[in-house]
């Protein structure tokens, strides 16, 4: 029983033994060689479209997927960005497990063939994987040799040329061209480098942007490069213009931007010219739409008449005694026009021919016409005849009077 016992045992141990060594013995996983990226087809022509695959990428990270030229292998395309159609390129997010799957549409990039399809991250830890793609009819063209001994740096002081003008004062984008004096202190001649050109409002991280120089720098030479700097529209403040190449910044240059007050009169103006358009658009409706009087003929002479009846004439006016002498009747108007000088008859009025004011008087009075010599003796020894009467006011016509009787 004992002798079963260890026989069991051994076995056992032999088993175990051998499982252990088995695993031991076994290849390793292989490690995940990071994100990768498979596309439907190779070839398409303009206008068709590709579905990109990837996986491994890390979690929730955005992508960008471009169709670039002048590119091989992982190596980034010559002029970096520029040479990719970045109009129709696409955006995706990957899922939990780092996964995307995506249409792509088939645009011709900006520069020759070789092309690939280029997808790097946007936000986050960098990471980029290419995959060759060819877009059918699109040239081809070799790609240059890039030397990798070249070494540039800014010999001199960098500074922005240009300045504003009448848009930018009312919200265009501003825009300067960065001048830079760089060297080549390698051993190898560098052929259109490519810059990135950055720009930081206070403190935030620069926006970086590549530009491709034109050129070659043979080793020990160095060149004024131009690349130009551009705002967003309405942008304004302190800004820092960056240089950078090969990941290494080379200058930095500042930039105070004048604040757009083109935009500020305009918005003044405009609170106060739409105000005063609405007020005046509201008065004109609200005097289209009120009702408004009945523009009858017999309806206004009949207000004329009762306007006419209710003036009170003015006492004593002009018209007022031609407006009565005319309503009198013919025997009448005589008697009126004697009335107004009671002293005087319609025959001896002052001035007619044959007449003096005296004996006008006298034959207003009644008084019997006597010689002059009579009358002057008659008037010293009579002191109390007199040539006129004592009331010799007028009165109105129609109006009774001392003298109108």
């Amino acid at each position: 029983m004992r002798a079963l016992t260890k026989a069991l045992a051994r076995a056992l141990i032999l088993a175990v033994a051998a499982a252990v060594a088995l695993v031991l013995a076994a290849p390793p996983a292989p490690a995940a060689e990071g994100p990768t990226v498979e596309l439907s087809e190779e070839e398409a022509g303009k206008g068709g479209s590709i579905t990109v695959t990837g996986a491994d990428w890390r979690p929730k990270a955005l992508l960008m997927l471009l169709i670039c030229g002048q590119a091989e292998g992982d190596a980034e395309p010559v002029g970096g960005t520029n040479a990719c159609a970045n109009a129709d390129g696409r955006a995706v997010t990957t899922d939990g497990d780092g996964s995307f799957r995506k249409k792509l549409p088939v645009a011709e990039p900006p520069v020759a063939c070789p092309c690939v399809v280029r997808v790097a991250t946007v936000t986050g830890e960098k990471a980029a994987v290419q995959a060759a793609f060819t877009v059918a009819g699109h040239p081809v063209k070799k790609v240059p040799e890039q030397q990798a001994d070249g070494k540039l740096a800014v010999l001199a002081g960098t500074r922005l040329e240009g300045s504003g003008n009448v848009l930018t004062w009312f919200g265009a984008p501003a825009s300067r061209t960065l001048v830079a004096t760089v060297g080549n202190l390698g051993t190898s001649p560098v052929k259109d480098p490519v810059f990135e050109v950055g720009t930081a409002h206070g403190v935030f991280a620069p926006q970086w942007e590549e530009q491709q120089w034109r050129g070659t720098l043979a080793p020990g030479k160095k060149a004024q490069v131009k690349l130009k700097v551009q705002l967003d529209p309405g942008a304004y403040g302190d800004y820092a213009v960056s240089l950078r190449y090969g990941g290494k910044v080379l200058a930095e240059q500042p930039w105070d931007v004048g604040r757009p007050w083109g935009v500020t009169l305009f918005w003044i103006l405009l609170c106060l010219v739409v105000p005063a358009a609405v007020f005046r658009v509201g008065m004109a409706v609200v005097d289209r739409v009120r009702p408004r009087p009945a523009r009858s003929g017999g309806h206004r002479a009949r207000r004329v008449r009762e306007l006419a009846h209710r003036r009170v004439p003015r006492p004593g006016g002009r018209r007022t005694r031609r407006r009565r002498e005319a309503a009198q009747p013919a025997p009448t108007r005589a008697h009126s026009t004697t009335a107004s000088l009671p002293w005087f008859t319609p025959d001896s009025a002052p001035g007619a021919p044959g007449t003096s004011p005296a004996h006008d008087a006298q034959e207003a009075q009644g008084v019997p016409e006597v010689p002059e010599a009579q009358g002057a003796q008659e008037a010293q020894g009579a002191p109390h005849l007199l040539s006129a009467p004592q009331d010799d006011r007028p009165t109105a016509p129609g109006k009774p009077g001392k003298g109108n009787t």
